[in-house]
């Protein structure tokens, strides 16, 4: 059997614990079902018999602290609250518990926005992680010697695993039945709970907001002029000549505090004004590419679907009324 220890860190959400428990829980009689002995004993460990969680809204009860606990097999990391730095400085005391099960062979499992705790015991220095894509500007800021992961929801990495998107730690939940049972084990707790297994991405879901936390006058005016004429082709040189800066050094700058190259920052934005219109108005996909300068459909559709992973028309067939 497995020990899975779901930690009640303080601030995290009642409802990131309770459904691990529930799912977690469940494959015991998924198992019984097929006339195998239980897999997993899963506890609620916390610092304290009774912890407080989402800022004070609920109280729950732990089975054990973790000074009852020297060894485990697998810690859950439930989903934080907004105020992370506040949350980091408040769950400190499980920083050391938690490394100590990591080299003891522990697997850690991060669900979404917990990585900011994990992130700050450094055990994902130097490693990959999915971050949900509202907040990866500030885990990025915060937490520069981990590798942000955009193009899948899920990272699996020396024994750690995080996952992007606020219910996509469902299908974090899923892989590790997956990793610890096998496929079909997997298969049955997504038909007996209704997750989709095969959600891969969080880019459908993604609203672009571009990184303007770092001070450079010059590049936030680029960002500003981009921003604010979504439908207007600029090349970099004009862009350049407008802010009076040469290429090469600005191209370099924007790249180190954006994330992103200029032409990839403008495909984004013009992404962005598409996807709202797709929404909400009724004007064929092919009026709003024009609108935003392309010339070329099948050009402007390649780069809708690189940040989206849908083509502009099954965009709208998913968030469109």
């Amino acid at each position: 059997m497995k020990h899975i220890s779901i930690l009640s860190l303080y601030d995290a959400t009642l409802t990131s614990i309770d459904s691990s428990r529930q799912i977690l829980t469940r494959v015991n009689d998924f198992m019984k079902y097929h006339g195998n002995p239980p897999f997993y004993t899963v506890e609620i460990v916390g610092l304290e018999e009774r912890m407080e969680m989402d800022s004070g809204l609920y109280h729950i009860n732990t089975h054990k602290t973790i000074n009852q606990l020297d060894k485990t097999d697998v810690v859950v990391l439930p989903l934080l609250c907004g105020d992370f730095p506040k949350a980091i400085s408040k769950n400190k005391k499980y920083q050391d518990w938690l490394i100590r099960q990591y080299h003891n062979n522990a697997e850690i499992v991060c669900l979404c926005v917990g990585s900011f705790f994990l992130a700050s015991t450094g055990l994902l220095n130097g490693k990959k992680c999915a971050v949900h894509w509202a907040v990866k500007n500030e885990f990025q800021a915060m937490f520069p010697e981990v590798t942000v992961v955009e193009d899948s929801i899920i990272t699996d990495e020396n024994g750690i695993y995080t996952c992007g998107g606020g219910y996509s730690y469902l299908n974090l939940l899923l892989y590790i039945i997956e990793k610890h049972l096998g496929r079909e084990m997997s298969i049955l707790a997504s038909k007996m709970f209704e997750i989709d297994i095969e959600r891969k991405s969080q880019n459908p879901f993604v609203i672009f907001v571009g990184q303007k936390r770092h001070g450079d006058e010059t590049i936030l005016k680029a960002q500003e002029l981009i921003e604010s004429q979504p439908t207007t082709i600029f090349t970099v040189d004009e862009i350049c000549n407008t802010l009076d800066v040469g290429r090469r050094t600005f191209e370099r700058r924007f790249k180190n505090n954006t994330g992103n190259s200029v032409v990839e920052y403008m495909q984004r934005v013009k992404v962005e004004f598409a996807k709202k219109h797709l929404e909400t108005g009724r004007r064929t996909v092919n009026e709003i590419v024009y609108e935003l300068g392309y010339n070329d459909i099948d050009a402007f559709r390649k780069v809708f679907k690189k940040f989206t992973d849908l083509s502009p028309v099954d965009y709208r067939k998913k968030f469109s009324r």
